[in-house]
């Protein structure tokens, strides 16, 4: 396994980092069978393991925190928060108010003093961005936290992150974690291209773009939307919708190009990530032993040229065929009161 520096951290972590949202009652109910996917993970080199409070409502903490026990200090652990956790008003977001408690709670779950990496999950239109690294500043002089940073923010605003970081002399975000794949490409065309500007590190979610390039979905097979990623998001898997039709016509030319390389179609779309200049680490979240085999079977694939090319030929850079983004669209585009003047302020004259 490789090691790359996380950003201007000075922190070294693997070229794949474990992501764990498939550990809990939605994914791996199995606490011990998951600590034990966990270990083999760190077996095998990874020393960097992601996870969130919102997933399972904190279950995949716990279980993070169980196999972590004896093992902390060789591991570099990053955890998010913005969603809502449980009932009641103030139980989400990025203000300095839910996030005092939800660290602690992360702490707590994780079983740990420190958090490495504490990432900002989702924007938060409601909250100003000083705030949010007001507080995050005021974590790392505590200790409880040795680093922020961010998760699917638009080039925009981590821009203007890093703008108030200087105007104040707060901590500035030393990450940032898009979404990437072979089949969303859009982030190549302005957030990397950022994040290499302020020397950030990044670590991509979804490298197998919501399960189309684990091989699992082809083209004239039926798929069951019953189980699985297509309970959760049907719309994004019916292969009557255009958008999903496209996946799989390219999927089938990914397989094609997959085994002229003698390698499988997860290997080569986590390969495909890593490859890119300004990516620090690739997430891969395995649910069972299995999965997590498969992936680092494919850790030493080395993509040359002439298979990059023929990616590139089969989706153009800084090209999405989905947009991975689509359930959180910014303010701009869904609050009509961003987008038009008052009735009475229209005309020109």
């Amino acid at each position: 396994m490789r090691y790359r520096t996380l950003g201007g951290t000075g922190i070294e972590v693997s070229a794949y980092c474990l992501g764990t949202m498939m550990f809990q009652s939605g994914g791996n109910s199995d606490h011990d069978d998951c600590v034990r996917i966990i270990h083999a993970a760190l077996g095998q080199g990874i020393n960097f393991v992601d996870t969130a409070d919102m997933y399972g409502q904190g279950e995949s903490e716990e279980i993070v925190g169980k196999a972590l026990q004896g093992r902390r200090d060789d591991v570099v652990l990053a955890t998010k928060v913005h969603f809502q956790m449980g009932e009641g008003r103030n139980r989400s977001g990025n203000s300095r108010r839910w996030i005092l408690r939800a660290v602690e709670d992360s702490l707590r779950r994780l079983n740990t003093d420190w958090i490495d990496l504490y990432q900002i999950h989702r924007p938060d239109d409601s909250t100003d961005i000083e705030e949010t690294l007001s507080v995050l500043s005021d974590l790392v002089q505590q200790g409880k936290i040795r680093a922020f940073g961010c998760s699917t923010f638009q080039a925009e605003k981590i821009v203007e992150a890093h703008h108030a970081s200087e105007r104040r002399g707060l901590g500035r975000f030393h990450t940032e974690q898009p979404p990437y794949s072979i089949l969303a490409r859009g982030i190549e065309a302005s957030v990397l291209p950022v994040c290499q500007r302020y020397g950030m590190g990044v670590l991509v979610w979804s490298p197998l773009a919501f399960g189309f390039l684990t091989g699992k979905y082809r083209k004239d097979q039926p798929i069951d939307l019953s189980t699985g990623r297509p309970t959760i998001r049907p719309e994004r898997f019916g292969p009557t919708i255009a958008e999903n039709a496209a996946k799989l016509d390219v999927v089938e030319q990914l397989v094609e190009l997959a085994e002229d390389i003698a390698c499988t179609l997860p290997q080569l779309a986590i390969a495909f990530t890593v490859a890119h200049p300004a990516v620090t680490s690739a997430i891969i979240g395995p649910r069972t032993m299995p999965q997590l085999e498969d992936l680092l079977k494919g850790a030493a694939l080395t993509l040359d040229d002439a298979t990059l090319d023929r990616i590139d030929g089969i989706v153009p850079p800084g090209t999405n065929l989905y947009n991975p983004n689509a359930p959180l669209p910014p303010r701009s585009l869904t609050d009509t009161a961003l987008r038009r003047r008052p009735l009475t302020d229209r005309a020109a004259a």
